[in-house]
Formats: C-alpha cells, structure tokens, sequence
C-alpha cells in the first residue's frame, strides 16, 4: 500500500488526475440528455418511462455517495478510483446495445453507483491535499466537470449526424475515459488524515444543524441542475418541433457556460466569501430560469435564461463545499452525506419532470425547476439567520 509524501509536485500531478476524473464525470453525466430520444426509441418505449434513467443514474450515484465514504477513510484512493473509472467504461460500451428498458435501467443504476464513488472520493482527496486555500482548487475541480459535460453533448450530437446512432457516441466517451483507469494506478495515493487519538473517524465532529441543511441544499441544486441539463434537449424540441440541431447547441450552451462560469469562479472564489457567492449564484438562477417560464416562446429567453442558469449555477457545487469546509471537517463520511443528497434530490427531480412533461407539458420542467431554486434559496438564508441567531448567543456567554 503506498502512500506519496505531501511534495508540491505529487500535490499538483494528483490535482491532475482528479480534474481528469471529473471530465470523465462530465463526459457520462452529460451524455444522456442528448441521447434520450434515440434511447427511448432503441428500448422501444416513451418519453415518460425513459424518464427512468435518470432516477436510476441518481440512485445509483446516492447509493455510492453513501456507502463508500468511509471507504477512502480507510483504504488507498486510487486503487479505489481506478475499478470506478473500468466500470464507468464497460457501462458506456454496453448501453448503446441494451435492447429493453429494464437492462438499460439496471447499466444506467450502476453509472451511477460509480459516478457517486468517483465524486466522493475525489472531492475527498482534493481536500485533503489542499486543505488551506482550497477554494481556487475546489472551483477547478468543478469546473473540470464542465469541460466534459461541454463535450459530451458534441460528442453525441456529431455522431449521430454522422450515422443516425449512438452506439459510436458512446464508445468515443469509452475510449477516452480508459486511460484514466491507469494513470491512476500509477499514481500512489494520497496519506488518509488520522482522527485525534479516541476519535473514530469524523462523526465526533459532526454539527448535525449544518450538515442536515447543506445536504438539502445539495439536494435541491443538483436536482435543479440534473433536470435542466437532461430536459432541456427534449424541452426544445417539444417547443420547437424538428428542431434537434438547435436542441443539441442549446444543451451544449448550458454545460459550457457552467464551464465558463467555473473558470470565472476560480479568481472570483479569492475575493468574495462563499457566502456571498452563494446568494448572488441562487438569486442569479432564480430570475434566469424566471425569463424561460415567462417568456417560453421567445427565442431569445430560451437562450438568455439557458445560458444564465449555466452561469449561475457553475460555482454552487464547489463552494457550497468550501462554505462547509471552513466550518467541520470534511472526510469521506461527511463528502457521502453531502453527495447522496445530490444524488437524492437527482434522482427525483428530474423523474417528477417526466411525470409531468406529457400530461402538463413542457414548461412544467422549468416551473419544476424554479420551485428547486426558490426552496434552496429559503434554505440558505434560514440556515444563515439560525447561525448568526447561535453566533449571538455563544457571544452572550462569554460576556
């Protein structure tokens, strides 16, 4: 088992291989919107049902987010990252050939086990290699996400072009993600921070009153951000019938300005505090996704709302993490909690949607979306009030 001394040049060739893990994220995260339709018509079913996948991906990612915390709390990372990454692989070759939608499901379930794993441990990781100025680094870990969930949409849309099929799609996500698995490998892992002496792990530490709604509010973003990013190449075409090359630049859209705006969150995340951010990224969402419900039918909304959601929404991943960093500390159990809220609130969000696309239509997917926003917003600014109501009174006492 061997573990690399903490050196300046072992901390930046790891930040590598976890950027490179959250492109792979990416790239499989952001393959499915694109590919619905073709996966719904492949497995011989509708819009509603293929809607399922998404719940599979999310139980799969809240299954793995959950159970393998404590996991890189005791065992070498990598090794541990590098069987993730071999079945993310043997998943993106198999799914283009499922024939029914219940294998689909179950390909789809493990996906998503894998991505929960893959996220929880490199976050993890990161945080412990980087433990004082985290932010810069949490923000280029994110937003080596968006850089994969950019391609991905470009990836799936120029294939299918080229031969009406998803099958090379996938397999071109495969190949480029293979690589990772050994690198990996190579790399040794990073030392596992040992609790104080008496301790057992991190729960000791625990403050339930933040933990409880920082998962929520990971809970209501990723299922806001899940649902837009999975919906919109099928909202588009539900509004603007025939129209798959603008659905497939819209989708695009979406992920590269959560790109960008993680790019821009990197600078931005050494001036402001992650409060601050937080509340202008949340307020930001709310009116973008505000313009597509108002103003559906214009073009012009669609793109502006789209491309500010992206915006907006890039950097609350990451700094929603730091937020939580400078307040307890973040080992893998507490990164399993965090994360299968996300997982829990992607699995069922974007399946309400698809509940309701067709029995309500389409704008409800942005109507869904927005009532995310609004509750997280509530969230935050009680869970603020309650910490500065306790700040208050911890001051009383020592008076």
């Amino acid at each position: 088992m061997r573990f690399s001394p903490p050196s300046p040049s072992a901390k930046i060739t790891k930040t590598a291989a976890y950027y490179a893990a959250f492109v792979a994220f990416g790239l499989m995260v952001a393959a499915l919107g694109p590919a619905l339709p073709s996966l719904a018509a492949q497995t011989h079913t509708d819009l509603s049902r293929i809607s399922m996948i998404f719940t599979a991906r999310s139980l799969g990612f809240m299954l793995g987010a959950s159970l393998v915390g404590r996991v890189f709390d005791r065992l070498p990372g990598h090794p541990v990252l590098a069987v993730v990454v071999g079945v993310m692989v043997l998943v993106a070759i198999l799914v283009p050939l499922a024939p029914s939608l219940w294998l689909l499901v179950l390909l789809i379930l493990l996906l998503g086990t894998s991505l929960g794993t893959l996220e929880v441990g490199a976050n993890a990781l990161l945080v412990w290699i980087h433990r004082h100025n985290l932010g810069p680094w949490m923000n280029g870990l994110h937003f080596s996400f968006g850089v994969g969930a950019l391609v991905s949409p470009l990836i799936i849309a120029r294939v299918l072009d080229a031969t009406a099929s998803i099958t090379w799609g996938f397999w071109t996500l495969a190949l480029l993600i293979l690589p990772l698995a050994g690198w990996l490998l190579w790399l040794a892992s990073p030392a596992i921070p040992r609790s104080p002496a008496g301790s057992d792990g991190d729960s000791d530490r625990l403050d339930y009153r933040l933990v409880l709604p920082i998962t929520l509010l990971f809970l209501l973003y990723v299922g806001a951000e899940a649902s837009f990013g999975g919906w919109i190449y099928t909202f588009t075409l539900a509004l603007y019938p025939g129209a798959e090359t603008m659905a497939g630049y819209l989708t695009a859209a979406f992920w590269g300005a959560i790109t960008v705006g993680r790019f821009l969150a990197i600078p931005i995340s050494t001036r402001l505090t992650p409060r601050l951010i937080l509340w202008l990224n949340f307020w930001g969402c709310l009116m973008s996704i505000a313009l597509i419900v108002v103003w559906p039918g214009s073009l012009v909304a669609v793109w502006g709302g789209t491309i500010g959601a992206g915006l907006f929404m890039a950097s609350v991943f990451p700094t929603l993490l730091t937020f939580a960093e400078r307040r307890m500390d973040i080992g893998g159990q507490v990164s399993g909690w965090f994360f299968a809220g996300g997982g829990l609130g992607g699995m069922t969000v974007p399946w309400l949607i698809g509940q309701f696309f067709t029995s309500v239509g389409p704008l409800s997917t942005m109507v869904i979306i927005l009532i995310c926003i609004l509750l997280a917003l509530v969230v935050f600014g009680s869970m603020l009030y309650l910490m500065q109501i306790r700040s208050y009174k911890t001051a009383l006492k020592k008076v």
